[in-house]
This record gives C-alpha cells, structure tokens and sequence, in this order.
C-alpha cells in the first residue's frame, strides 16, 4: 500500500527564464547562459510535495535527487524575474540543492518553511533568513 503525497508542484522552470535568455543571445557573450536556460527548459524537473523535494535534471534528466524536509537546516529565496526566483536548499551535510527559475517560487518557498523543524525556522529567523513566525 502506497502512502499517499500531497503534490505542491510538478513541473519545469518558469518559461519567461528561457524567453529572457533567448532575448540576451542576441548578444554572442550572453551565449552560454542561454544554453543552460535551454538545457534547464528541456530536462530539468521539479517535485515538491508535502514528504520530500525531488530534482530531476542533468543531461537528458537522467539524475535524480531526493531531499526529505528533516535533512534540511536552512532555505533562501532569491527573486530572478517577474513570477519566478530561485531558492537554494542547505542541507545537514553541507551540500546544497538549487531550484533555479521555480515558478511561484515565494509560495513554494512559504510551503517549504512549513515542513522545516521549529529548531530550524528558530536558526533562521535569528540569522535573519526568514520572516518571524
């Protein structure tokens, strides 16, 4: 019996990161930003979901990575565009995990904040990285 998941996203990168880029490679030295854009556009893929954030990328989507919210010690949100942003995700080993050009990124990051462990939010409301519930 498989246990249920509440799925919060499902999907790709916003696509006015990729319009964005495809407009800068008009410019030759901006080439290699909108190759990534590409790249992200075609095979990178996020799963957010009330258990665990999962990240299906690499080339040809062929890499997979799966975080569970209690492996989690800090989130940061950095806004890119008009609807989309980034949030870099700190985990307990010290490796990080990048949602680059996340749709409705403020409102996922705001879900994701709801899983983290009081320890945790505490830690980043005394650091300054979120607001004070």
């Amino acid at each position: 019996m498989a246990i249920k998941e509440e799925i919060y996203y499902d999907g790709g990168p916003h696509w006015g990161d990729l319009l964005f880029n495809l407009v800068l490679s008009l410019f030759v030295i901006t080439l290699p930003i909108t190759i990534g854009a590409l790249i992200r556009a075609l095979w990178v893929r996020y799963l957010i979901t009330d258990r665990r954030i999962s990240v299906t990328g690499g080339w040809m989507g062929r890499q997979r990575t799966d975080v569970v919210y209690g492996e989690i010690v800090k989130i940061v949100s950095v806004p890119r565009g008009i609807g989309w942003g980034d949030i870099v995700v700190t985990l307990r080993d010290g490796s990080r995990l990048e949602l680059r050009s996340l749709p409705r990124f403020r409102e996922i990051y705001g879900l994701i904040e709801d899983k983290l462990s009081f320890d945790v939010r505490q830690r980043m409301v005394q650091s300054g990285r979120a607001k004070s519930a």
